[in-house]
């Protein structure tokens, strides 16, 4: 692929409810087929030489959806991580997940420690599951670690905000896919985003395919970034 890569996508992966209801099928069959599109779009990104893919697994909100729904989902990251895992390992792929622990069922918290544990010293692709995570709960905890450290002598900074968020070792994200035809946040990366290049698709999340990705890096390629400045081109 001719052009430059993002090193950072960020992915919504939106409407496999929708996808199974369509198919007049539980809600959960569109999630596990949505499991298998993380798969793919994993190993496309790494053949891309994509740096970090970030994946919004789980929010905070979704904790409100059925009972049934919610534990299936708990579920699809054990069932994931246990059958990929060695591929990701061959593939010198190394798993992050971010988000609040503190609340997740141990075999799912089993699943994402052993992944992360024996894939940390992998130097490809990071591929990071946002799970159990909201944006206003990350910004929260970082005021207050911000807090438990102040200085009255010294500002906060931009830089100080940065390296307590949950991405904070990690560059912030170049573009956002979401799927499904929705065209919001939702809660996601509200701070990293604030120059990311956003690409919406009807396509829901199970329909999502290689070439759909490819589209999205082909249409960021000829975007024009300026970061709130202007290009030399513009100058003129």
């Amino acid at each position: 692929m001719k052009g430059s890569i993002p090193e950072h996508v960020a992915i919504i992966m939106d409407g496999n409810g929708r996808w199974a209801q369509k198919r007049a099928m539980p809600r959960i069959m569109g999630h596990h087929e949505g499991m298998k599109v993380v798969r793919k779009i994993t190993r496309a990104a790494n053949e891309l030489n994509v740096k970090v893919l970030t994946l919004y697994a789980f929010s905070t909100e979704n904790w409100k959806r059925p009972k049934m729904e919610v534990e299936f989902l708990m579920k699809l990251p054990e069932e994931f991580l246990n059958t990929f895992l060695p591929e990701l390992i061959e593939e010198n792929v190394q798993v992050r997940v971010m988000g609040n622990k503190e609340r997740l069922p141990a075999h799912t918290l089993n699943a994402v420690n052993n992944a992360i544990e024996r894939t940390k010293e992998n130097t490809g692709l990071i591929l990071n599951f946002a799970l159990n995570y909201g944006s206003r709960d990350e910004l929260v905890y970082a005021v207050n670690k911000l807090m438990e450290e102040a200085d009255p002598n010294k500002a906060v900074t931009e830089a100080d905000i940065q390296k307590h968020l949950m991405s904070g070792d990690l560059k912030d994200p170049d573009l956002l896919i979401r799927t499904s035809g929705e065209i919001r946040l939702s809660n996601f990366m509200l701070w990293q985003l604030a120059y990311a290049e956003f690409w919406f698709t009807d396509v829901l999340w199970p329909d999502f395919r290689g070439e759909h990705f490819l589209s999205a890096l082909e249409d960021y390629q000829n975007r024009g970034r300026r970061f709130g400045g202007v290009k030399d081109v513009d100058k003129k």
